[in-house]
């Protein structure tokens, strides 16, 4: 998936700033204007974590993402599988942008849809299918370091009435070939990322939900198809913002009661530091 500043996502080490799902994509590949090429990936993953809080109940998630390219245009889609509180059956993304280069960076200049079939729990907000706008531009210095930098925009995050923005920016380091075995790739990425958000709909008590800052750091290794990530994630999102940002049906009492936003005082484990092991084949 190309929304959600998951860019660059089928080169080794690639720099996420904000993934969410699995991305076919490769910011930086040149397609030739008069060829159609494609990409997929598919893989495991022990937790599905975006932009700081898990998508998945902190349990393990599989997906799988499909692209296709005509010079700086592409178009592309992913599946994983979720466990959220309206329960969809999946998470369904459609996405579709640009990529032309400009002096030496790389831009994405992309749309992507979210959608969440199948849910039983719709609630108010009948739904949780939203679409936002990026904007990205990665940079390579040298023969090792990478730089990142980018701007999400939604009208109606998760159909909840309120519009979000995040940016985030990262660095890399590509590992130099002649210190690894044969056809073995490594690279060290890291990244950070802030969130802000407008009003609710007044039915979901029409104040903002909370902003907060993310990031993580980790390790990939890449042989060939096959890749490797091993990463940790934070936010400095407390346990009772954390509950107010996702509805966790699992929160307990335990936090300090807020009368507007969580007059229960209720706490969710679905933000902060968290270890992931991610496993995938990427084809080009």
């Amino acid at each position: 998936m190309t929304g959600g500043l998951a860019l660059a996502q089928s080169s080794a080490g690639a720099l996420g700033l904000g993934n969410r799902g699995w991305s076919a994509a490769d910011t930086t590949h040149a397609t030739p204007a008069n060829e159609l090429e494609f990409s997929a990936r598919a893989g495991i993953a022990s937790d599905y974590i975006y932009r700081g809080t898990t998508l998945s109940d902190h349990g393990p998630a599989a997906g799988a993402a499909f692209e296709t390219r005509w010079g700086p245009l592409y178009a592309g889609t992913t599946v994983a599988t979720v466990k959220l509180p309206t329960q969809p059956a999946a998470e369904l993304t459609f996405a579709a942008g640009m990529r032309p280069q400009i002096a030496t960076i790389d831009f994405d200049l992309g749309a992507t849809y979210f959608a969440y079939p199948g849910e039983r729990l719709p609630g108010e907000t009948n739904g949780i299918n939203y679409w936002e706008i990026v904007v990205r531009g990665d940079r390579r210095i040298g023969d090792q370091f990478r730089v990142a930098g980018g701007y999400a925009y939604s009208p109606n995050v998760s159909n909840t009435g309120a519009w979000s923005q995040y940016v985030a920016a990262g660095v890399g380091f590509d590992v130099p070939e002649r210190l690894l075995l044969q056809n073995l790739t490594v690279s060290f990425t890291t990244a950070a990322g802030y969130s802000w958000f407008g009003n609710q709909t007044p039915q979901l008590g029409g104040f903002p939900l909370p902003a907060y800052l993310n990031w993580q750091a980790g390790v990939t290794f890449t042989h060939k198809a096959l890749n490797l990530d091993l990463r940790y994630y934070d936010t400095n999102l407390s346990k009772e913002n954390c509950f107010v940002f996702t509805g966790d049906p699992n929160a307990r009492p335990g936090g300090r009661a807020n009368p507007i936003t969580n007059p229960d005082g209720l706490v969710s484990n679905w933000c902060g530091a968290t270890f992931v092991a991610k496993v995938w084949f990427a084809f080009n």
